[in-house]
């Protein structure tokens, strides 16, 4: 028998967690009454907040060197924040992508010998935050590691390599780099491979295989719509703002929101690539930002 390829892992491990929650249960009956947009688009990147007008060349470094640093969501609250035209502060993925634009707009991308010689001072200068907040070190650790990993391939022979196959792409990505190895879920792995599909610098053709990418906000906008019920003492834990270790809750709040938008996707039509776009945009409305959502300090989200 052939091995279980990386998205079927993820379904296999968070369908295992929801049969055996304690803290995190899925509400099938609320889900099945809410109206979802099965047949909606995907949502585009955003031209200004990514790096999409240059050369493919660039346009495909700029997507591992974003996704290798997206993380950190336990630590965003404490991140100077980027604001829209209106004022508004962007969150903190947004903030840190933005940011990584902007220099690949002015400087083009780091070479992979810059990115393995590079430093928590320069990631600082790019970002607009303090050289001595722990996220730069971690955000250089994990580009020097991108660097390694790269050698001396550029990010269009990564594609290449995956030979039109997303789940390859993801595959190698989360087996390559320690700091993509998020066991059981693959969130940046696997977003890496939806992320070029999406600013067309690669074409595969098994996208639809992709689990959801599973952080903190598809859970969250879950919970909001009451899909996801937490047991008081979690749900109490989270709305107070305190922090999650990395454990049994986390895991339960993400392997949940897989398995439900496994099963939801299936009942609406949609691929749950689709499907984790869709409610990731939903969750930047005021009324699911307002919220607490979990957070935990984690290099996989």
């Amino acid at each position: 028998m052939s091995a279980a390829s990386l998205p079927d892992e993820v379904r296999a491990h968070a369908a295992a967690i929801a049969a055996g929650a304690r803290a995190v249960r899925i509400d099938h009956e609320r889900m099945e009454a809410l109206s979802w947009p099965g047949d909606a688009a995907t949502p585009a990147p955003d031209p200004q907040r990514h790096f999409l007008a240059g050369s493919e060349d660039d346009v495909a470094s700029y997507w591992p060197t974003v996704d290798a640093v997206n993380f950190g969501s336990g630590w965003f609250p404490t991140l100077a924040k980027r604001r829209d035209p209106d004022g508004r502060p962007v969150s903190g993925s947004v903030t840190v992508a933005w940011a990584l634009a902007d220099r690949f707009r002015a400087h083009g991308p780091w070479t992979n010998a810059e990115l393995r010689a590079m430093r928590s001072e320069e990631v600082a200068g790019t970002l607009g935050q303090r050289p001595d907040h722990e996220l730069m070190a971690l955000y250089a650790q994990a580009l020097r590691s991108l660097g390694a990993f790269l050698g001396e391939r550029s990010a269009l022979d990564l594609v290449a390599e995956a030979g039109g196959k997303a789940v390859s792409l993801a595959t190698s990505v989360a087996r390559g780099m320690a700091m993509w190895a998020d066991h059981g879920f693959y969130k940046r792995a696997q977003l890496l491979a939806s992320d070029l599909a999406l600013a067309g610098v690669a074409a595969f053709g098994d996208l639809d295989e992709l689990t959801i990418f599973a952080d903190n906000l598809v859970p969250h906008v879950l919970r909001c719509d009451g899909v996801l019920a937490y047991d008081p003492l979690l749900a109490a834990h989270i709305d107070r703002g305190e922090l999650l270790s990395p454990g049994p809750w986390e895991r339960e709040i993400r392997g949940c929101a897989v398995h439900a938008c496994a099963t939801l996707a299936r009942r609406i039509g949609s691929s749950e690539r689709e499907l984790d776009q869709l409610l990731w945009h939903r969750g930047q409305a005021p009324e699911y930002k307002r919220a607490p959502r979990h957070r935990c300090r984690t290099v996989f989200y």
